[in-house]
């Protein structure tokens, strides 16, 4: 999935470099060593904030915490207060109370900030929603740290340079604070709650990055209430404040899915695809130098799931396949043969897939898509090639005969072995069904009738066993068509023997024509081209009422669509 952070991340933490952080806590140890002063106050807490920010861009948030609290005592021992309390809201509160009006207070203020970004990290929403309530975090949002960076440098013998701006480092917790609280809402079902916070977020300051992810969230808002267009509007924004968001993308191809609007849909899928294979985007930059990783900070669950995209070469598929679809053959053609090369290529490896899972078709699957697609394009001598790879591929695999069995419990581990081979077996019958329609765009009508023979042999040696009775599939099909891999047997079944019938009328063998077309139309009624050719060839051998018959109940059939 591609997020903030990736290897930027890491290119962060080595630019902190363990060396650093370990100079910090060294030189904190020698500090603790001596009792608290006001004199040096504000060196110890400049110095914990740099070592908590080093600790926390590292993940080692248990040894951030520990600083925090031991900082938050040391303040209290200077002010002469003891309280015997371990909540750490109510020990800042008290500290920060203790130092008012003095110039510790911006640098104590420090302290719950970084509390903060390592519940942030931790994904701990519950303490951040309690913390929203006090009247530290109330203090946080008024701005602070504007004046630390200042003093440091005007006592810069006494207090040392801070790390990462503070006023940079509250505004960065800010946006994420709202964008993981907004994801967490929309993940409970509470979108219009999430959509004033994001709106309003969005008019922070904050890098580009995660600007854009607040007018994304805005849009899934929308989405979620059924406000499409308002939706692909905020996806937009999302785009023109970061041109490379390309979760903005994928999610305007789904509403554009979703309102049928195929041309646009087809021309988010290229921007994506071409996005998608463009070099990562820098890690939005809090401060000049790159300390804390944003990514750190956006680590929950549902903001991940929000933010998860198919890979380069899914996308590629996938407007592939729509292209096809929506009678762009061409261009579907040529995304098909650009996805193959790729796969095939010696560094295939190398394409970046932005995506835990891959939603690619298995590669028979996905060779047989492109031979539809070169068919649909007059292209039957490639088409074959691409149909004899499939058939070369499973011809060792292929089982004499398969038993699809009714799942039974605990049967996992043989129900996918068995699906397997059921799926090996029709990616070599619907081989032999394209080659039978390649040859019959050639009007090679014998080599056509070979091919659609060998299809009909392959599916005859399915069959189903239901509890402890077993039966053909052509008995058995039409009972189960719920079952995917039966309803697909019998339509390569229909379309193969409507093929033999139609070729063996063009060789006019008549009978053996008519017998394949009614075959056909047994196992799949709705065939309206097998229908229409049956009541043909009842009209050549002078059965003109059967014909008139057949195609009046032919035609009375709904249409069937090209998607279909």
């Amino acid at each position: 999935m591609r997020t903030v952070g990736g290897t930027q991340k890491q290119e962060g933490q080595n630019a902190v470099g363990p060396h650093l952080t370990s100079g910090f806590q060294k030189l904190l140890r020698k500090i603790q060593g001596v009792p608290p002063e006001t004199d040096h106050a504000q060196l110890e807490l400049s110095v914990v904030y740099n070592a908590c920010i080093c600790l926390i861009s590292h993940s080692q948030f248990t040894e951030a915490e520990l600083l925090l609290k031991q900082a938050t005592e040391r303040i209290l021992q200077m002010k002469g207060e003891n309280l015997c309390q371990s909540d750490a809201p109510i020990l800042w509160i008290a500290a920060i109370r203790s130092v008012e009006n003095t110039a510790l207070h911006p640098f104590l203020l420090l302290l719950p900030c970084l509390q903060w970004a390592i519940w942030l990290a931790t994904c701990q929403l519950k303490p951040i929603k309690d913390f929203q309530e006090t009247s530290v975090f109330e203090a946080l949002s008024s701005g602070v740290g504007g004046d630390c960076g200042e003093d440091a440098k005007e006592t810069s013998t006494k207090v040392p340079l801070l790390v990462m701006d503070p006023k940079r480092f509250t505004e960065l917790l800010q946006i994420c604070r709202v964008i993981v609280q907004s994801a967490e809402q929309m993940n409970e079902g509470r979108s219009s709650e999430a959509l004033p916070l994001l709106q309003a977020a969005s008019k922070l300051p904050a890098p580009k990055t995660l600007v854009a992810y607040t007018h994304l969230l805005s849009g899934s808002c929308l989405a979620h209430m059924n406000c499409p267009q308002m939706a692909l509007h905020c996806y937009k924004k999302a785009l023109e404040t970061d041109a490379q968001c390309v979760f903005a993308l994928h999610q305007s191809t789904l509403v554009y899915s979703e309102l049928g609007n195929t041309q646009a849909e087809i021309q988010a899928l290229h921007i994506m695809h071409s996005t998608l294979l463009l070099p990562s985007p820098a890690e939005p930059s809090t401060a000049g130098v790159q300390i804390l990783s944003p990514s750190l900070l956006l680590g929950s669950q549902s903001l991940k799931n929000l933010l998860s995209v198919p890979s380069a070469l899914s996308v590629l598929h996938t407007l592939a396949l729509k292209c096809i679809l929506s009678g762009r053959v061409s261009e579907g053609v040529k995304h098909y043969l650009d996805l193959l090369a790729t796969l095939h290529s010696e560094d295939h490896h190398r394409v970046k897939v932005h995506s835990e899972f891959s939603t690619l078709p298995r590669l028979p699957k996905l060779y047989l898509e492109a031979a539809v697609a070169l068919l649909m394009a007059q292209r039957p001598a490639d088409s074959m090639a691409l149909c004899m790879e499939v058939i070369d591929s499973t011809l060792e695999l292929l089982p004499e005969t398969v038993v699809i069995e009714e799942p039974e419990e605990g049967s996992e581990a043989m129900q996918e072995e068995g699906q397997d081979r059921v799926a090996t077996l029709l990616w070599a019958a619907a081989a032999y069904l394209l080659q039978g329609q390649c040859y019959s765009q050639l009007k090679d009508w014998k080599q056509a009738v070979t091919h659609y023979t060998r299809c009909v042999n392959m599916l005859v040696k399915v069959h189903f066993k239901r509890r402890d009775v077993q039966t053909d599939v052509s008995q058995a099909g039409r009972h189960l068509s719920q079952t995917a891999n039966l309803h697909i047997l019998q339509r390569l079944k229909g379309l193969s023997l409507a093929g033999r019938g139609i070729s063996f009328s063009q060789l006019d063998h008549l009978k053996e024509a008519l017998r394949d077309l009614q075959l056909s139309l047994q196992a799949l009624p709705e065939g309206i081209g097998a229908g229409l050719w049956c009541g043909e060839v009842l009209w050549r051998l002078d059965r003109k009422r059967e014909a008139a018959a057949r195609w009046e109940a032919t035609w009375s059939l709904p249409t069937q669509s090209l998607t279909e």
